[in-house]
């Protein structure tokens, strides 16, 4: 695909769409930014594959293009909260769940749904990303945009609130 070839760049696509979709659909309910999201992805995979320093830094394909996905989903966020005023009767009401945490509620449920839930935001983000997006901590941490010792501190935090919680 650094060369050109058309044909891998549509192989990956073929391969990781789908897997894309689901987690970017974890995070975001608005199929349109997901669609937009996919677009600019892909996009500029294709545009920067000669970049991708691959394994000799410890990283993966699928890592590499997460990392790209979640940016281009918080630039999406950030344009659409930019260019949008919320109605008054909408900023008024109560506060309502997140998009990820009510997908987060249909992918884990029970005990261990609750207990997720209840732990920190910052905890449960590292969770998600390393077990449920099953990124590794480098991964993590380049996602994140926090040194790898923070998403291992907080990664333990978790485990041992949750091994609490369950207990």
């Amino acid at each position: 695909m650094a060369r050109g070839d058309r044909r891998a760049f549509d192989e990956l696509y073929r391969r990781t769409s789908p897997w894309l979709a689901v987690r970017l659909r974890r995070r975001c309910a608005d199929e349109q930014i997901v669609a937009e999201v996919m677009q600019e992805t892909y996009l500029a995979v294709w545009r920067a594959a000669g970049a991708f320093a691959g394994s000799a830094v410890g990283g993966t394909a699928v890592g590499w293009l997460w990392t790209i996905a979640a940016r281009r989903l918080v630039d999406a966020f950030r344009r659409r909260a930019h260019h949008a005023e919320p109605p008054v009767a909408v900023a008024e009401r109560a506060v309502v769940p997140a998009a990820e945490d009510k997908a987060l509620a249909a992918t884990v449920g029970g005990e261990v749904g609750d207990a997720l839930r209840r732990l920190a935001p910052e905890l449960r983000e590292v969770l998600q990303a390393m077990v449920l997006d099953g990124l590794s901590v480098r991964e993590t941490a380049v996602l994140l945009r926090l040194p790898e010792g923070t998403v291992k501190t907080r990664a333990r935090r978790a485990r041992i609130a949750m091994r609490e919680a369950l207990a």
